[in-house]
């Protein structure tokens, strides 16, 4: 019942009944419950067809709050959302994630506490995080020895609930971003592919509206994908040319420098492409390149109605969208790209906190979740 009145499929008791077919006395048993519990509210401003108008029901997006992080290798953000996944508060602030989980933890809870406020904390539902390393998601286990090895092998979910004891549901990061942009932009399509293109190359793949995870939280690793003709460079997995080593934005530093460049940021190299500088762009457009010949393999077993471009540096350099699109279109077999569409983010890094309060919530509002909520009451 709390689907329909989130969804808008059942706004009145009789509604509700039409479409379950349950009796009236058990409507509004149920109804009663969730009114209690403060997940649902009654407006009595529903167009009447005669005699007094229904009492509309409507999901209390206010009867809650969710606390979520999206956590990056450069740049976190951390915010308090309400039941409804809009955020009512968030902070912006750049940390190194390599210090652990001793020092990282502490400093998000220490600022979730900030932006509660006055808010009373009974009001959490709960706790979502996405973090730039492979997770296993049923444990919230980070497993990757690579990026975050401090990390490795920790169960983040009970570190959390010492301080918030609620359900905490940790993801990779990329995983969140694409949940974000599917729900916040696309949530009409049921095939989505995330790839983020920033310090590392990643990708979040939606299918028949779900996350993909795969077997051990492992799916979407595009960043160890050998490309052709890489040059021998050693990637941090132990493997040689992934495109994450040849073609990300620490490979594009690595090579600008080598070159000569004095850059040190994915600012300098963009102030480098508008300035017309013809071998920096010619490095960009070789990185859209070796992107695209992943994505193009991707794209032919995922069939994507849209492939969703973010990250720094996919959001920085038109060049390197281009070369992309260049060769996914061209690689791809023609049903694949039929009516695929290959769009820059439009949520940006907002996308996170986004995909962090829908994953969330679709666990803390399941059938399931609620009506165990209601029986422990």
């Amino acid at each position: 019942m709390l689907r329909l009145i989130r969804t808008g499929e059942a706004v009145t008791r009789a509604d509700l009944g039409r479409v379950t077919g349950l009796s009236r006395p058990a409507v509004q048993l149920r109804v009663a419950e969730l009114l209690e519990r403060g997940l649902v509210v009654e407006r009595a401003d529903a167009p009447s067809t005669g005699g007094r108008p229904p009492v509309r029901l409507e999901f209390d997006a206010a009867g809650g709050l969710v606390l979520v992080a999206a956590l990056g290798a450069s740049r976190t953000r951390v915010a308090v959302c309400d039941l409804a996944g809009r955020e009512l508060a968030g902070r912006d602030f750049a940390i190194d994630v390599e210090q652990g989980p001793d020092v990282v933890l502490p400093l998000l809870m220490d600022t979730w506490d900030d932006l509660l406020g006055d808010r009373p904390r009974s009001m959490v539902k709960g706790v979502g995080m996405g973090v730039p390393a492979t997770v296993e998601f049923a444990e919230g286990r980070a497993e990757s020895a690579r990026v975050m090895a401090s990390w490795t092998g920790v169960v983040i979910p009970p570190m959390v609930r010492e301080r918030f004891p609620v359900p905490v549901l940790v993801d990779n990061d990329v995983n969140v971003l694409a949940i974000g942009e599917h729900r916040g932009v696309y949530p009409e399509l049921g095939d989505l592919m995330f790839v983020k293109v920033s310090t590392r190359i990643g990708a979040g793949v939606v299918a028949g509206g779900e996350i993909l995870r795969g077997a051990m939280g492992a799916a979407g690793e595009i960043g160890h994908i050998p490309v052709r003709d890489g040059g021998g460079v050693l990637c941090r997995c132990g493997n040689v040319d992934c495109v994450d080593s040849v073609a990300s934005g620490t490979a594009l530093l690595r090579d600008l420098r080598a070159a000569g460049k004095d850059v040190k940021s994915v600012g300098d190299v963009t102030a480098l492409v508008r300035a017309g500088d013809a071998e920096t762009m010619a490095m960009v457009r070789e990185a859209g390149r070796r992107i695209g010949e992943v994505l193009a393999g991707a794209v032919n077993i995922l069939n994507p109605s849209v492939l969703v471009l973010g990250g720094d540096v996919a959001e920085a350099f038109g060049p390197l969208v281009s070369s992309i699109r260049e060769v996914v279109y061209r690689r791809s077999t023609a049903l694949a790209t039929r009516r695929l569409r290959i769009e820059p983010s439009r949520l940006g890094a907002g996308a996170g906190i986004t995909g962090c309060a829908v994953m969330v919530l679709d666990h803390v509002l399941s059938p399931d979740a609620v009506d165990d909520s209601l029986a422990r009451r």
